[in-house]
């Protein structure tokens, strides 16, 4: 039997964070080396780690990230490899060098807790959905994991003048130097959106990419798992 699940069994890790599978995050954890991830997102671990949900460090930058009480992230610390996944998402890893990437608040996993991070409401959707868009705003050096339902494809937006067009459910992280703006049209059959009549996409103008994935998945992920 343990030859028979011998392919499963975890590499020894070479950076902070690595794939294992599409759909799992390994982290190397060392003191010193805290970590932000989304609340009851670990499904397993080695050694010595602690967890703190709904940490003071992150309740007021997460305030207006959900209703009610409690931050959609816990911070982990302590020596050891911790698992995280999220329903089976696809994981996507980025190493950000003195850079910055803008996520949608329902597609982060993890981020290096030393990076600086904020939580903005996109601004042009709510005027025109009547629905609002969170995005966290992810700056400095670190690694940074994010889900997407589905492999993802990424657009780069700077190799022509038009603009492009994404619609929010499906729309998992983007260059935060990209102008945004939301745009309203009137089809008798969206190509852009599930809905018939009218549609809603945010468009984006610029040098920079948008990370888009292959699903209109709109549920709510941010509510704390208990």
């Amino acid at each position: 039997m343990e030859q028979q699940l011998a392919g499963h069994i975890p590499a020894p890790m070479a950076a902070r964070m690595e794939n294992h599978g599409t759909t799992m995050l390994k982290v190397a954890m060392a003191t010193g080396h805290d970590l932000f991830a989304r609340s009851g997102s670990i499904v397993s671990y080695e050694g010595f780690i602690q967890y703190e949900p709904d940490p003071p460090a992150a309740r007021q930058a997460a305030a207006q990230w959900v209703s009610g009480e409690g931050s959609p992230v816990m911070k982990c610390a302590g020596d050891g490899v911790l698992y995280l996944a999220d329903y089976g998402a696809d994981v996507v890893i980025l190493h950000l060098d003195n850079d910055s990437i803008s996520v949608n608040g329902t597609n982060v996993l993890a981020f290096d807790a030393h990076l600086q991070w904020g939580v903005e409401k996109v601004k042009g959707l709510a005027k025109l959905a009547g629905q609002g868009l969170w995005n966290v705003e992810i700056a400095g050096t670190g690694w940074v994991a994010l889900t997407s339902r589905g492999v993802p494809i990424v657009v780069d937006c700077g190799r022509g003048e038009d603009e492009t067009y994404v619609d929010p459910d499906a729309l998992v992280a983007w260059s935060p130097q990209l102008k945004v703006k939301g745009k309203r049209s009137f089809t008798a059959s969206s190509l852009v959106g599930r809905g018939s009549g009218e549609a809603y996409q945010m468009a984006f103008s610029g040098q920079g990419i948008v990370v888009v994935q292959p699903s209109e998945d709109s549920t709510d992920r941010l509510r704390i798992r208990g």
